[in-house]
């Protein structure tokens, strides 16, 4: 895989999203959950935020967040099924974060989080880095990932190696505080539950 690959595209993205029914479960990522809970609400990023389920628990939960993806069709979606009680705590941005670049006037964080963001290592680890250059001092940094593990269950994953990781993996680019693999049950395409893993990784800046 490459980053030209088309599934890197907003083209396609958007044509997944152009359908009647949602394409996510429309629930907050648990693992987020459970880090963000153990946060005081301030600012956040949540970079990749799709139909937006991540980032409206966020708002719900005292955060002023925004909103980023590539796909404009994501973040209609998004908006359209935002709460009119959250009007001014959040705000959905189109944004191609592999080409991010912001300088040293852009605003930073307190959060800044991203859900399974599986990118070649190469370019993962320059988009992580600019996430976690938008990170204010003492504020942290969630990474929730598909673990290596998962591609020898029965769950439909690419086998591409390359693109999966621990947080063993991310911890020598990024100061880390606390990190672990956590379990969660799904449901396979032919209707079985099967217990796949997480990689979730907190990390916050000191300095």
């Amino acid at each position: 895989m490459s980053d030209t690959d088309p599934r890197y595209e907003a083209t396609f993205w958007d044509q997944r999203y152009n359908r009647p029914n949602p394409l996510w479960s429309g629930q907050p990522n648990p693992a987020l959950v459970e880090e963000a809970t153990a946060l005081a609400p301030g600012t956040a990023l949540e970079a990749g935020c799709g139909e937006g389920a991540d980032t409206i628990w966020l708002a719900q939960a005292g955060w002023h967040v925004t909103g980023t993806d590539f796909s404009a069709q994501a973040l209609a979606r998004a908006a359209d099924h935002t709460p009119t009680a959250l009007a001014g705590h959040l705000t959905w941005q189109q944004a191609d974060i592999r080409t991010w670049t912001p300088d040293d006037a852009a605003p930073r964080y307190d959060l800044v989080t991203t859900s399974f963001l599986h990118f070649p290592s190469s370019l993962r680890r320059a988009v992580f880095a600019a996430l976690a250059s938008r990170v204010a001092r003492e504020g942290h940094l969630v990474i929730i990932g598909h673990h290596p593990s998962d591609l020898d269950t029965a769950m439909p994953r690419p086998p591409e190696p390359d693109i999966f990781y621990t947080a063993d993996d991310l911890i020598d680019d990024l100061p880390t505080i606390a990190w672990k693999a956590v379990t969660r049950t799904a449901t396979t395409p032919d209707g079985r539950q099967v217990t796949i893993h997480d990689t979730v990784l907190t990390v916050q800046r000191t300095q």
